[in-house]
């Protein structure tokens, strides 16, 4: 057996041994190597510019053959997660051949590729980088944020790839050859290598730079600088660093370190590495300017030929630096741009913007270049570099202007290696690492291998943290050597084989390798047999020898040495040294070392990788561990470290239970314990697996029993428990004492002064009683804390500190009591003993601290380890801030509250003075409640810690999440809403951070597909709706499907003519054909409105075309179900009559696109239709990616490519889409492509365009868009005059002229939108005066500007001498108006708009020119317009007021003089534009006076045109009045599905014949779409473009068929999207994850109209626009409250409503969902309302399911509350636990149920005399106090509604019982004397006044 002693004692065991093979050679095997052949050949030229163009496809394939034995390498590193967090698996990087292999995989997961790489020719080197990009490119780089680009680089000989994670790869050509590259902090850093013709330099020449940095794949490659003292270089200045004599040997990242070789002198070096600053970068260019020979004026130049003369063998003409600036140039021709990408996710922009990469092999006019960063860069450095002046050089061409090459990274020297005497030539580090040990000292580690050492030399950061300071070399024996990151530990190979694990320059131990074939051993015996005696010990720390008795050699070669003293074998440390060299396999090298894992490699090449082991794994053991080690001094802390290591790991080490005894043994060994002497150390149990500690004699199980056998069950825990038992004290049973063997009396146990930490004893001791203050603050350590409570009584026993033996009795009565053996501590020695400063004579105690905060008193600080105890400094400082009300306390690190303590050396940081302090009052304790909770999260507190802590201590955090889940702030962080327990916030917080098109909200509310039938038929293109919202919010009928049908266009239509006896036919065939036609107009109107019913309702597939739904034109007629077609040649059709239907049908199709979804330039080029006839389609499609935002992904040449087919739907579509898309941008690209499209806005020497008029038309709006709200001088001015540009001479401009005024007009109106009076630096154009003109007529003006010539002569067709044609420019004019002054109130402008009121006048106006001039009207006058009718009526004048009909007359008034026609119709449009002016003041407000008024008109004008007098106003005027009305009704209902005004628009739709026209059927349908705008998702804005938006779409003049764009470009009737903005709020509940019904309380700001003011609405629902809003809250009280508070900003309403618009919520416990229980009969609550007066015992446990989901509540309710048979005094719990669940579930704390339950088994315990520590009547007072406590009392007065934390009669009670108990025990005194008097003295100072 005692062999396994031997072993243990010499080595440290390591685990997991496998054998390891890197993952990618295997994968390398099956990779399609050859493939790679093909693909050479396939790629473009520009793509083969690496491989070698003579050798061709023979040369590749001699290469393949030749390197297939290449040489591999790898790499491994720790995985790196996307977020941070920690994984658990192994990165490899496998490099061979041509090919990168990069694998993840663990032990515990197979390892599987992540990514391959194969390149074209042999790759040089592989490796990780992380580049950062910043993100402004403002003036101030260093603290604009950075984004990090994660990315692997893969050098090859003439360029490196950069693949970067997100999927971008760059390719950067090398100007030189790499001899190796390394990754930094900042970028990559590159090593030229140096070829043998340089070393002899000419006099002349400078050297070059040896070493350049590349801060990203697109950046210039610059050389370095170095900034050093004296020394190497000569003077302190910065040069370049050009010493070809330096190689970097190894670089580290954190800290920014390189260390470098020189080769002449064999010195090692160490340099910080970091970015230069300005003033270096100028003094290295001003230097190397100065240094320059006479022939070399400038020495940039210099530095460029010489680069050219290293260019390989190049001609003279072609250097391999060449970067085109060509974009900043214009000298220089352009060659092909340098960046080439293989992915399409990096675009040509983002490679041209950043367009500082050398471009590749270019063949240049001049020789030479510029080795420069173009202008661009990011940085305000460029204003300092002088150019150079232009010189001859030496190579007598002339030189271009130059610039000097700008470096990026500086390194600064910080530490060069003594000069030994004895220096080997090659005696460069072969391996170099930085290692912590264990105190956290850090050692940079180089292993020289030529001479078998490794160099350790310690380093640490200056005190001001900004440089670091390096220490003295320490040398170790070294063959290999490799650190082991995650137990800061290395692990040298020896020389002879062996390997040792060292902690920093520290021994721990030697590493036993099970399973490693050891051939040096015997068969018989299992101990290595050493080939050498004992060696000399050489481990620092110094051997304890003196209790190693002079052991023979042959004991120790005997197979089963005998052992005599398992102490001196614990303290020993003396090594064997096996060499294993003799024969077969040894340890050959250390390598690839993640985390504790290491990979040895043997000599027979194979691999295996082990894993050191942990310092600890149990909790206990590393928390005492940490205290000890931060309160010791350093050296004697690794000591200790490295003693407990060796112990614990061990060759077949303990389990984790036994870890505890192994280290209390460990460490009372090293205070000078014996323990095999001390009773309950001896006794300790370590579960079989038998440890060196346990004297020999009980490891020999003897077949006889001992007297020791007895002793050892009554000093068991069993015995201890049961002696406490009830059944023990009701036999009257005495305790038996323990006989103890008399030695144990004997001076023998006096302790060892002598061990390691005998001086330590103190410190020791009150660190690990502050661990064990700590440890009951979390009631998971229980078990933990009664293993170290009997350490700290022998401890306190020992060092006589009564007052703690005292506080550890009071704690743990039936533990103490058992356990009295003491050691002697010598009084000589007392004295050797360091007594802290901090140790205090009276015990430290956090519940006696947390109860005397409670009550009042004053307190000392809490004494507290920094890093061990962080869960008493959260309780301290949380009490002070939520009890004693101060906020001082958490916002400062060395708080009062608190007094750290640290180790000896350092100087106490906080005063001990005695800092007592009492309640301050606080202002508002509320937000205390916030603050506390705020900051607990800021400080990384979960709930999970708060369910672990006592429910004692809990208790006052509990109040505070109590409060603040009661009335919680919107805007929280997650964390915070996590630990209230308000899962609705947490989630909506998470959506939040999302990125949009990430959101989970999308599954929430996407609709599955019906499958089945629908799939079947035709798709309508609405069936992507979302249902379950829809039918939440028109819940009561079928509205939505009535919608659907109406505005269904894809299946044939029905035509039901009847055949009169006396038709043929064949003349019944055109009946019905004709009726067909007249069906088509409506056909043809209806996808217009079904792109508002589905706008933005649908994510597309990426790998699916969109599904565009087609228009069908035919009929069926019935009875038998026969085809009607339109071009069967019986009836004339009008060509293209389907041309814009088919647009329209591509706009609403593009329109169900949303907004976030995932779309780019490619899917949007794959969605173009194969056959031209859907060309139309496609255009419309365009135009809606441009509304929806998605028309910016197209890349300008898609754009071109379009716009050069010359087809005018897709132009007009493509030039509307862009400019909606860019929207107010100003955009230069945008500018010019619509400028080509507009002859006004080209020279006019340009030659003539034969631009198709209506994209002319488009194109103007389009710069209407793109300059909205601009007011650009150049734009209006131009606008201004195309309102009334006159027709052309022959026949250009003659046509339509209508439409392009107004779009002239519109145009202008948004570019000036809103500016009104105060137009700036226009007042020379007179834009209002020369609008008035446009619009009353006059006088033609000289025309100005560049286009005189143009109009000299005048049109040949059209004669309008030298007036304004009034018909053409009114329309533009008067709209130009109401937009310019839109919203002003300007009473002046308004009067010239207002109605003519005198016949004469009124003769004069088109009375459709009259709806537009009072619509302009009212708009300028917005505040003025009141939504009643008489308000409408005003707006009439006098003269048509008292003369016309009203509009419900029924015979004429005759009159001669007067033109009732005129007057009828000025009367009806008059009040249709003030109808509409209506609509825009309140769209989407759902008005409810506006919408009576409204309905009141619409009402009328039907009535009218069913009157015998509508022939004098004329049915069309009717119609469109009506039309116009039904409009502005469904502008203020929008997306409300309002069923009056949807049955208006069903009625609309049924009339065909007669005067409807495609126009009207347009206005019904859009109309009926706004009604359910977005499916009810969206609403109408009133905002000043919104407005600008619906002027153009709802132009108040309807085509008369379906390609009539004589007065208004259909197209532009989709501007409507512009102004449409999602209000729908959404609640849905968090915990099913479907939409509900919720109360919202919806508060007013107060307006001039009306005080600030509160509506109820039920949620679903569209919500008022944000800025009218004060608050928005959640009511109650089925859902938890909450608050969103506009007042503060609306970007957090607005984010949740454009997700769709998802509110989350929480229903309240003992509430149904409004679905469930629509008027609150069925909840809980109201059912106790009605139980109110009987006995809580009513309440029964089934109905919990109702009112709670929480499974937890749920299952309690089953298993504890539910009565079984003959319960008898059972029942009386049973019915308490049901009592106390329902108080808990009504009162919505259910957390608090294991509060109350541990109260009542606490007092239930004490009752029955079985409690064995005190812990839980600690919890019951701190609970008393809390509730007692002044602060708690005054927020009760503040809010006496708020319901009570805990149940108001519960305390008194069990607080009742506790006296009763404890008086019961004083009478019982005379009985039971020691009992008796022993649990006073434990339960009163803890009861206190209870």
């Amino acid at each position: 057996m005692s062999n396994n002693y031997e072993e243990r004692v010499t080595m440290i065991a390591a685990g997991d041994l496998q054998e390891f093979v890197p993952f990618g050679r295997d994968h390398c095997k099956h990779h399609p190597n050859a493939l790679n052949l093909q693909l050479r050949q396939l790629q473009p030229a520009s793509e083969l510019w690496s491989s070698d163009g003579a050798a061709g496809l023979v040369g590749s394939l001699q290469e393949v053959t030749i390197h297939e034995k290449q040489k591999e390498s790898w790499l491994l590193r720790r995985g790196v997660s996307d977020v941070g967090e920690e994984v658990e698996y192994d990165e490899e990087l496998y490099v061979a051949g041509n090919m990168v292999i990069w694998s993840k995989g663990s032990k515990s997961q197979a390892s599987a590729v992540y990514k391959a790489f194969t390149v074209d020719s042999p790759v040089l080197q592989a490796l990780w980088c992380d580049f950062t990009v910043p993100q402004e490119k403002s003036e101030k780089v260093d603290n604009s944020d950075e984004v990090v680009e994660k990315c692997i680089c893969i050098l090859q000989s003439s360029c490196i790839n950069v693949h970067s994670i997100e999927g971008k790869d760059y390719i950067a050509s090398l100007p030189f050859q790499v001899a190796n590259v390394w990754p930094t902090k900042y970028g990559l850093l590159f090593e030229r290598s140096s070829t043998s013709h340089e070393v002899p330099l000419s006099p002349p020449r400078e050297p070059l730079p040896t070493m350049f940095s590349m801060l990203h794949p697109l950046d210039e490659i610059t050389p370095l600088v170095c900034k050093s003292g004296a020394g190497v270089f000569g003077s302190a200045r910065v040069q370049y660093v050009a010493d070809y004599t330096l190689r970097i040997v190894f670089l580290n990242e954190e800290p920014s370190i390189v260390m470098t070789y020189d080769t002449v002198q064999s010195l090692h070096a160490v340099w910080a590495l970091r970015r230069v600053k300005p003033e270096e970068q100028s003094t290295v260019l001003k230097f190397s300017e100065q240094v320059g020979t006479p022939q070399h004026v400038a020495t940039s130049s210099s530095l460029t030929a010489h680069l050219r003369s290293l260019s390989k063998g190049d001609s003279p003409m072609a250097s391999p630096f060449q970067n085109y600036s060509s974009l900043h140039s214009q000298s220089r021709s352009v060659s092909s741009p340098s960046v080439h990408s293989r992915s399409p996710s990096i675009s040509n922009m983002a490679a041209l913007s950043r367009s500082h990469s050398p471009a590749l092999g270019v063949q240049s006019f001049s020789g030479v270049q510029r080795f420069n960063f173009s202008t661009n860069t990011q940085s305000p450095r460029r204003h300092n570099v002088s150019h150079s002046p232009n010189s001859a050089s030496s190579d007598s061409f002339l030189a271009p202007e130059t610039e000097p090459i700008v470096p990026e990274l500086c390194i600064d020297h910080l530490w060069t290696e003594t000069i030994m005497t004895m220096r080997e030539k090659n005696s460069q580090a072969s391996k170099v690492f930085i290692t912590t040990d264990l105190c956290g000292q850090k050692f940079l580690c180089f292993l020289v291998e030529s001479q078998l050492q490794l160099r350790c030399v310690k380093f640490q950061e200056s005190n001001d943290k900004s440089q670091l300071i390096f220490g003295s070399v320490t040398n170790i024996q070294a063959k290999d050597a490799a650190p082991v990151e995650s137990i800061d530990t290395l692990l040298v190979l020896e020389g002879n084989g062996n390997l040792v694990l060292y902690s920093g320059v520290v021994r721990v131990g030697k590493v036993f390798i099970p399973g490693l074939p050891a051939p040096s051993l015997t068969m018989s015996n299992q101990m290595p047999r050493p080939s050498t005696p004992l060696d000399s010990l050489n481990t620092p720390s110094k051997p304890l020898n003196k209790h190693l008795g002079p052991l023979e050699e042959g004991v120790l070669l005997s197979p089963v040495p005998e052992l005599r003293d398992s102490s001196k074998l614990h303290d020993s440390s003396y090594i064997d040294d096996c060499t294993f060299q003799q024969l077969g396999t040894f340890i050959h090298a250390v390598q690839d070392p993640v985390h504790n894992r290491v990979t040895l490699e043997l000599s027979n090449s194979s691999m295996v990788r082990i894993t050191i082991p942990e310092i600890a794994t149990s909790e206990l053991v590393k928390r005492c561990l940490q205290g000890i080690k931060s309160i010791l001094p350093k050296e004697i802390a690794v000591q200790m470290l490295v003693k407990w290591y060796n112990a614990y790991n061990a060759p077949g080490g303990p389990s984790y239970h036994s870890e505890w005894s192994l280290f209390v043994t460990c460490l009372m060994n090293m205070m000078g314990y014996n323990t095999d002497r001390l009773a309950w150390t001896r006794n300790l149990d370590f579960e079989g697996s038998l440890s060196p500690v346990i004297a020999p004699k009980k490891a020999r199980p003897s077949e006889t029993g001992s007297d020791e056998d007895w002793e050892y069950l009554l000093n068991s825990d069993y015995h201890r428990n049961l002696e406490s038992h009830p059944l023990a004290r009701a036999l009257r049973l005495d305790p038996l004492e323990t006989s103890f063997p008399k030695d144990d009396f004997s001076p023998s146990l006096s302790l060892d002064s002598s061990t390691l930490l005998f001086t330590h004893i103190p410190a020791i001791f009150f660190v690990l009683h502050l661990i064990y203050e700590e440890l009951k603050l979390n009631s998971l350590m229980g078990e933990g804390i009664r293993s170290l409570v009997v350490l700290l009584v022998q401890l306190a026993r020992d060092l006589k500190l009564e007052a703690y033996i005292d506080y550890y009795y009071r704690e743990y009565p039936a533990l103490v009591k058992t356990s009295r053996q003491t050691c002697i501590i010598d009084q000589a020695q007392t004295g050797f003993m360091h007594h802290p400063s901090f140790f205090s004579a009276e015990p430290p105690s956090i519940f006696q601290w947390l109860s005397s905060c409670l009550k009042g008193e004053g307190a000392l600080p809490y004494p507290y380890l920094p890093g061990i105890c962080e869960r008493s400094k959260l309780v301290v400082l949380s009490v002070a801030l939520y009890i004693l009300g101060d906020e001082s306390a958490v916002s400062n690190e060395a708080s009062h509250y608190l007094f750290r303590i640290t180790s000896g050396q350092r100087k106490q940081q906080a005063e001990q003075d005695d800092n007592r302090y009492s309640f301050r009052h606080s202002t508002s304790v509320s937000n205390l409640a916030e603050k506390l909770v705020i900051w607990m999260t800021s400080v990384g507190f979960t709930l999970r810690d708060l369910e672990s802590l006592p429910f004692g201590v809990a208790l006052p955090i509990r109040d505070a999440v109590y409060h603040c889940r009661e009335q919680p702030a919107s805007d929280w962080p997650e964390a915070v809403c996590l630990l209230i327990g308000r899962q609705d916030l947490s989630k909506q917080a998470c959506e939040g951070n999302l990125a949009k098109g990430k959101s989970s909200v999308a599954q929430v509310l996407s609709s599955d597909v019906p499958s089945g039938a629908e799939a079947e038929e035709e798709d309508d293109g609405m069936n992507d709706m979302n249902q379950e919202v829809m039918s939440l919010i028109w819940s009561e009928d079928l509205r939505v499907q009535e919608v659907r049908r109406l505005l269904q266009s894809a299946h044939p239509v029905r035509v039901s003519v009847v055949q009169m006896p006396e038709v043929s036919d064949h003349e019944y065939i055109e009946e019905k054909e004709n009726r067909l036609l007249q069906l088509c107009q409506r056909t043809m109107a209806l996808p217009l409105g079904r792109g508002m019913f589905t706008l933005f309702s649908y994510h597309p597939v990426p790998t699916e075309p969109l599904p565009i739904p087609k228009l069908n034109l035919t009929g069926r007629a019935p009875p038998r179900n026969t085809t009607v077609d339109l071009n069967s040649g019986n009836i004339d059709v009008p060509p293209n009559m389907a041309c814009w239907a088919s647009f329209h049908n591509g706009v609403a199709a593009g329109l169900k696109i949303a907004p976030a979804s995932q779309i780019d330039s490619a899917w949007i080029v794959y969605n173009k239709p194969k056959n031209a006839e859907l060309a139309n389609e496609y255009a419309g499609f365009l135009m809606a990616l441009g509304l929806n935002g998605h028309l910016t992904k197209l890349a300008t040449l898609n754009i071109h490519d379009y716009l050069t087919k010359g087809h005018e739907m897709t132009s007009i579509g493509l030039l509307l889409g862009v400019s909606a898309a860019k929207l107010g941008t100003m955009d230069m690209a945008i500018t010019r492509l619509l400028s080509i499209h507009i002859p006004a806005l080209l020279p006019p020497t340009s030659t003539e365009l034969d631009v198709p008029h209506n994209v002319q038309v488009a194109a103007v709006i389009g710069i209407g868009l793109v300059y909205q709200r601009t007011a650009h001088r150049h734009t209006a001015e131009v606008l201004l005059a195309e309102i009334g540009r006159p027709p052309g001479p022959e026949m250009e401009y003659c046509t339509d002229r209508e439409s392009y005024s107004l779009a002239a007009g519109l145009a202008l109106g948004m570019v000036c939108l809103g500016h009104g009076s105060n137009l700036i630096g226009m007042s020379d154009l007179n834009v209002p005066e020369q609008l008035y003109q446009y619009m009353v007529g006059g006088h033609k003006r000289f025309q100005a500007g560049m286009h005189r010539e143009k109009h000299k002569s005048p049109s040949y067709q059209i004669k309008e001498g030298d007036t304004i044609n009034v018909d053409v420019t009114c329309p533009g004019a008067t709209l130009a108006l109401a937009m310019i002054y839109l919203k002003t109130n300007n009473r002046s402008i308004a009067d010239w708009l207002r109605a003519p009121d005198t016949m004469y006048l009124l003769d004069f106006v088109k009375p459709e020119f009259l709806l537009l001039r009072t619509l302009a009207r009212c708009l300028i006058l917005w505040d003025d317009i009141l939504p009643n009718s008489k308000w409408v009526d005003s707006n009439v004048p006098q003269i048509i007021r008292e003369n016309s009909i009203s509009l419900h007359a029924t015979e004429l008034p005759s009159s001669e003089d007067l033109n009732l026609e005129t007057l009828a119709q000025a009367h009806v449009y008059i009040i249709a534009g003030a109808c509409l002016s209506l609509g825009f003041r309140f769209a989407g407000s759902e008005n409810l006076a506006a919408f009576n008024c409204l309905f009141k008109f619409a009402k009328d004008f039907m009535k009218c045109l069913s009157a015998p007098t509508a022939s004098i106003t004329g049915h069309y005027n009717l119609e469109t009045c009506l039309s116009v009305v039904l409009l502005s009704l469904a502008m203020v209902m929008a997306g409300s599905g309002n069923l009056k005004v949807l049955q208006l628009c069903r009625f609309m739709h049924k009339k065909t014949g007669g005067e409807m026209n495609y126009g009207f059927h347009l206005a019904h349908h859009m109309a009926l779409g706004l009604l359910f705008l977005g499916g009810g998702r969206y609403s109408l804005s009133t905002s000043d473009s919104s407005i600008a938006a619906l002027l153009c779409a709802l132009y108040p003049h309807f085509p008369v068929h379906s390609s009539d764009n004589r007065y208004h470009l259909q197209a532009l009737r989709h501007l409507y999207v512009l102004a449409a903005e999602p209000r729908l709020l959404v609640p849905v509940d968090v915990d099913t994850n479907t939409p509900c019904y919720t109360l919202l309380e919806v508060t007013y700001k107060g307006t001039q109209w009306y005080e600030e003011t509160t509506e109820e609405l039920m949620a679903p629902t569209l919500l008022p626009e944000l800025h009218l809003l004060k608050q928005i809250r959640v009511k109650g009280p089925r859902y938890w409250e909450l608050l969103i508070d506009l007042s503060k900003g609306t970007h957090q309403l607005k984010s949740i409503l454009s997700k769709d618009g998802i509110l989350y919520v929480k229903l309240r416990a003992g509430q149904l969902s409004y679905k469930e229980d629509p008027m609150g009969w069925r909840s809980l609550l109201a059912q106790a309302v009605t139980h109110r007066n009987s006995e809580t015992r009513t309440f029964k446990p089934e109905t919990i399911s109702a009112f709670t989901s929480d499974p937890a509540l749920l299952s309690f309710a089953d298993y504890f509350c539910k009565p079984a048979v003959n319960m008898g005094q059972k029942q009386e719990i049973l019915d308490l636990f049901s009592s106390i669940l329902y108080e808990c579930v009504t009162r919505e704390n259910p957390e608090m149920l294991p509060a109350y339950i541990a109260i009542d088994q606490a007092v239930r315990i004490l009752e029955r005399k079985e409690m064995s520590e005190t812990f839980e009547l600690w919890q019951i007072k701190l609970v008393l106090e809390f509730f007692s406590s002044r602060s708690h009392q005054e927020r009760v007065k503040r809010n006496p509604n708020r319901g009570l934390f805990m149940n108001s009669e519960f305390l008194p009670v069990m607080k009742c019982t506790i006296d009763n108990t404890l008086d019961q025990w004083l009478q019982g005194k005379e009985q039971h004397e020691y009992s008796a008097t022993f649990w006073l003295r434990v339960c009163h100072p803890a009861l206190g006044e209870i």
